[in-house]
């Protein structure tokens, strides 16, 4: 006799019909991480998500690149060994590849969005991508909520329509994206060009030194250009009438000459702050006070030449958080973690397992030296005659002890759980605070116009957020939507109550 019981019609499962026990919060060593591999429920998730859309990319679709160098102006050698970093002077030939989140190839560089930030290093100890963006903060801390939040901008599965019903269903379901959220809405949510906006690495990363110390640090990108945004009124006339304006400015700027150019700095942090600090360093919802890790300058990050062929250069460009050069490594972020898998994984996905083999991809500064052979679209030459194997018995390649990452301590239980101190409103509340009355006014208005059109109780679950953290702020969105004040703070009461 089966004496089992048998799965809710509503229970959530894997694609073989295993029971999910938790699907928002990735399998990790301790409350921190990283992230566990054994985390099968993830790796599907992501690799099924990585594989949604083709031939474009599954986000970050419409962007412009161009090439230049990255200048080292101050020493920082001290803190990491990365070759790239330690001579003032030096020089390596970068690209970059700015685009929109959620929308496709055919849309709109007005749209208020999130911009990538995306950079490729051509070191001579190999290619290191920095894939950030021109905010400090994201959505969400946890891959395993990736693919939801990225369904949530794209179109509703029926009516194939942007929704900003499922937008605000899941962000007033996720308070943690409260931050971003006060980002985007605000003056800085729509920047007037890809030059007029500063870029972040937004992750935590590790450097490490010569002498195998390590320190957490944080990437900064400020334009020298300054900072230029679009009204959402002026967005709206951009739109209709050149829905290619930042790609078409940044071309012509460089193509007359121009330069765009970052002043480049860096947050660093001592390893044993992680364990003190009043924001977990690693939670990329937060970022780490200015008072508390002042920035130092480091470099200048310059573009000048355009790319000759769009496609070759710029859609082939393939960017991921896992190259990195001896020097730089991951931090236990667990948003970090799941794009170490994900952005190489769909790279395979969308343009063939070697797709470092073409040219714009290829660490030409160094050569790629491995036992891979095969598959598709090899252009290298296969590796010739030499062994496809190791170790073997006919000399050649070797390892690098010395490159060996730096330990790093683990501990507490197998566990899917928050990070501590996970504070979802108290920085979200500071940025509001710090906006002058009008740049307030503009930003409830904002959200509350993107908001208007969603049922009633996803407008009061998504502005109790808000309200959590600063109650005019709350109250603000309501008053546009023209919600009772009373009805808002009874919601509030019911879900966390007053900030």
């Amino acid at each position: 006799m089966d004496n089992s019981t048998p799965l809710s019609t509503k229970s959530l499962t894997s694609n073989f019909g295993e029971p999910v026990p938790d699907n928002q919060h990735s399998l990790t060593a301790g409350d921190r991480g990283p992230v566990l591999i054994q985390d099968h429920h993830l790796i599907e998730k992501l690799a099924h998500f990585d594989r949604e859309r083709i031939p474009e990319r599954v986000v970050h679709a419409k962007g412009a690149g161009a090439f230049g160098f990255f200048e080292v102006t101050h020493d920082l050698s001290k803190h990491t060994k990365a070759q790239f970093l330690g001579q003032i002077g030096r020089r390596t030939k970068v690209l970059a590849r700015f685009s929109t989140v959620g929308g496709e190839r055919g849309s709109a560089d007005a749209e208020r969005d999130p911009r990538g930030f995306a950079l490729k290093f051509y070191t001579e100890e190999g290619n290191y991508d920095l894939v950030g963006n021109n905010t400090p903060v994201f959505f969400i801390r946890d891959a395993f909520k990736f693919p939801d939040m990225v369904h949530t901008h794209k179109r509703n599965p029926q009516t194939n329509l942007k929704d900003a019903s499922a937008f605000w269903d899941f962000n007033g379901l996720s308070p943690e994206t409260t931050h971003q959220l006060t980002v985007l809405f605000s003056d800085r949510g729509i920047p007037a060009s890809f030059r007029h906006m500063h870029g972040f690495g937004s992750h935590t990363f590790k450097w490490v030194n010569a002498e195998g110390k390590a320190e957490w640090v944080k990437y900064h990108f400020r334009t020298e250009a300054g900072i230029k945004n679009l009204t959402a009124e002026e967005a709206t006339e951009v739109c209709a009438h050149d829905p290619d304006h930042a790609t078409r400015d940044l071309f012509e700027h460089l193509a007359k000459g121009g330069e765009a150019a970052w002043e480049v700095s860096v947050q660093i942090m001592p390893l044993e702050d992680a364990e003190t600090y009043r924001y977990d360093p690693f939670d990329v919802t937060k970022v780490w006070l200015f008072k508390d890790y002042p920035r130092i300058p480091l470099g200048r990050f310059v573009l000048n030449q355009n790319p000759e062929n769009y496609f070759a250069e710029i859609e082939q460009a393939a960017f991921s958080p896992s190259s990195f050069v001896p020097g730089i490594e991951a931090s236990p972020d667990k948003l970090l973690q799941g794009r170490l898998f994900s952005y190489p994984d769909t790279q395979r996905h969308r343009l063939g397992p070697n797709y470092a083999q073409i040219p714009v991809n290829c660490p030409y500064a160094t050569t790629a030296q491995n036992q891979q052979r095969d598959g598709a679209m090899v252009v290298n030459g296969n590796g010739g005659a030499t062994p496809n194997y190791f170790p073997n018995s006919h000399g050649g390649l070797v390892e690098a002890p010395e490159h060996t990452e730096v330990p790093a301590p683990l501990h507490g239980a197998t566990t899917r759980s928050e990070y501590p101190r996970a504070d979802d409103f108290e920085q979200a509340g500071l940025l509001y605070r710090l906006m002058k009355a009008d740049e307030r006014q503009r930003l409830v208005t904002n959200i509350a116009n993107h908001m208007r059109p969603t049922p009633r109780m996803i407008q009061l679950r998504a502005i109790n957020n808000f309200y959590r953290a600063d109650k005019e702020y709350g109250l603000g969105i309501a008053q546009v939507l023209g919600l009772p004040q009373a009805e808002i703070e009874a919601v509030a009461a019911m879900f966390g109550g007053n900030p």
